[in-house]
């Protein structure tokens, strides 16, 4: 085929236009490397700006007495002892220090009369450490790192879809793809490339994600390059997703919501967190709130349309428009309710990948050359379960460390190794995605991934159910070569839409034979067949590529570390 042909050159790739590929790119610019930013969405719409609740950094600002030793002590524990303790002592300590740099940077942070940046609680935190702006934190960070970003000069490219990661001997060099509104094709020369292109939540029915987005291109371009994935059955459902209207259903009633004293009631007027964690009632962790939503919704204690009654109604409206004012416009332009007066009906939703590629914990490189991945493409900090507020500084962090990690990366390369064998494939796949003349629509089949993820993978899991769905995407699988994918006038988001089938047919695999491997529950996994935590599978799930499934030990807690943990009992933990 012939198709126009666009040739680029970086020394550092971004994919991925989020906070985390905004803050790796940054640091690469404010080092003096030359750095390239591609999305396939537009910038300043990416997914970070849905990031409501805040950012955790143990400033003390309202608790003097926090630190990061602590937040460390409270990542690790709520991570069941999954989340990797050097990572986790990464981001707690550097915390403070990427909350500067955004001061520095002009966020408008909420701030006490005294001019001290507001924290407040999150679930399962021992103080209050989550800084934020109202309940739009991540559109104010993603404006914020905007503005920087620009300042500094650095090149964006929206509308690129990236569907290879271009490897030659092991090394990267550079990525191919395609631009989503004229089909032009696009090979950019590179000497690292850093994957922050999110998780892979929208392969389920009901989720925060929006259309499009999350649909597992951090898995597709990893395993194609000879990266690993790390966790991926780790999956947090967030408690508070809406259920209406239907093409909105999952969209997430931001964590700040019992934060500022939310109450959580059943179908018959209960407060039902009693029942599963009596001393912090809503403050319990997401696995825990989450579990205990669909327990009740299970046992016939939820709502008509089956979900739970989350109230802010008794607080001061003063406090509601102050403090959640993103919470009161989006329920009030999506159901026309006022949250002032009326309860809110949610019910636990695909929010988060705790899992992702598998990377060094000193500087995120994923074991093929010149390869970096941060963000919720990556993985190591949040195990089990995630801390709220904790996503938003694990970017930030770790946007950095990587930034000066490609830098250093790319300045030592003396030469740079070119494989057009390897152009060629990445040309001759997008090649046969187009000359596919298939019957099968991509949405009915990328719904059909999403029914099934839901049904057989969701908030609780059985061997049957799983095996079941490996089952369903091996058939889905088979469909592929049946697919009808027609660009026209209009652009080629059908083909965009046939390569997210792929990504999410791989993210689907891969988190079904790790939620098999791991026969046990903890924190957010649960397994209903084996309802306990088993200390030998204490490790971490790497996933090769179909059937091939590593057990992963983890390193020791420091002892400064170790001596701030708590237990977390499971009473209440699983009911049915």
């Amino acid at each position: 085929m012939n198709h126009p042909v666009q040739q680029l050159g970086t020394s550092v790739l971004v994919i991925g236009s989020g906070g985390a590929g905004l803050r790796a790119s940054i640091e690469l610019a404010e080092r003096g490397i030359d750095v390239l930013v591609v999305g396939k969405r537009p910038k300043a719409d990416a997914h970070t700006t849905l990031a409501a609740g805040g950012i955790n950094a143990a400033l003390g600002t309202m608790d003097p007495e926090d630190s990061w030793e602590q937040h460390a002590a409270d990542t690790l524990t709520e991570s069941r002892l999954l989340a990797d303790p050097v990572t986790v002592q990464i981001v707690a300590e550097g915390a403070a220090d990427s909350i500067a740099d955004l001061e520095r940077w002009g966020m408008a942070f909420a701030r006490e009369r005294d001019g001290r940046i507001s924290q407040r609680f999150f679930g399962a935190h021992t103080y209050r450490r989550t800084a934020y702006a109202g309940d739009y934190t991540g559109l104010e960070l993603q404006r914020t790192l905007l503005i920087r970003a620009d300042e500094l000069g650095v090149r964006f490219l929206d509308s690129i879809y990236i569907t290879q990661v271009l490897v030659c001997d092991n090394v990267v060099f550079g990525a191919y793809g395609f631009d989503v509104d004229d089909g032009t094709r696009v090979t950019i020369h590179a000497d690292a490339v850093i994957l922050a292109t999110g998780g892979h939540t929208r392969i389920w029915r009901r989720t925060s994600a929006r259309r499009d987005e999350n649909t597992g291109d951090s898995f597709r371009l990893a395993v194609q390059a000879g990266g690993k994935i790390r966790d991926p059955e780790l999956v947090q459902f967030h408690p508070f997703g809406l259920l209406e209207p239907e093409d909105v259903a999952g969209t997430v009633v931001s964590e700040a919501a019992r934060g500022e004293g939310g109450i959580l009631r059943n179908g018959l007027g209960e407060r039902f967190m009693r029942r599963y964690d009596a001393v912090r009632m809503e403050l319990s962790s997401r696995d825990r709130v989450a579990l205990a939503a669909y327990t009740e919704i299970q046992e016939g204690r939820g709502t008509a349309r089956g979900g739970v009654w989350l109230d802010v109604s008794h607080l001061p409206p003063a406090q509601i428009m102050q403090r959640l004012p993103r919470v009161y416009q989006t329920l009030m332009e999506l159901q026309l309710l006022d949250i002032t007066t009326t309860p809110i009906e949610v019910s636990p939703t695909a929010h988060y990948s705790m899992g992702g590629i598998w990377v060094r914990a000193e500087d995120h490189s994923t074991g093929v050359a010149g390869m970096y991945a941060i963000g919720e493409a990556a993985s190591g900090l949040h195990g089990a379960n995630r801390l709220g507020g904790n996503s938003l500084i694990e970017l930030l962090v770790y946007g950095k460390i990587v930034g000066r990690a490609a830098a250093a990366y790319s300045a030592r390369l003396a030469a740079h190794n070119r494989c057009l064998a390897a152009v060629s494939r990445a040309r001759e796949e997008v090649d046969a995605m187009l000359t596919i003349r298939g019957t099968q629509p991509v949405r009915y089949l990328q719904r059909a991934v999403r029914n099934t993820m839901s049904e057989h993978a969701g908030v609780v899991r059985t061997e049957a159910g799983l095996r079941a769905g490996l089952r369903a995407v091996a058939d889905i699988e088979c469909q592929m070569s049946d697919l009808a994918v027609h660009p026209d006038i209009s652009g080629f988001a059908d083909l965009a839409h046939a390569f997210d089938l792929q990504s999410g047919l791989i993210a689907a695999r891969a988190t079904l034979e790790t939620a098999l491997e791991r026969r046990e529950s903890r924190g957010a996994h649960i397994r209903a067949d084996h309802p306990h935590p088993d200390q030998s599978l204490q490790v971490n799930l790497v996933w090769a590529g179909p059937g091939r499934i590593e057990h992963e030990k983890l390193p020791g807690i420091p002892h400064e570390i170790a001596a701030l943990m708590r237990p977390v009992s499971t009473l209440g933990k699983l009911v049915e």
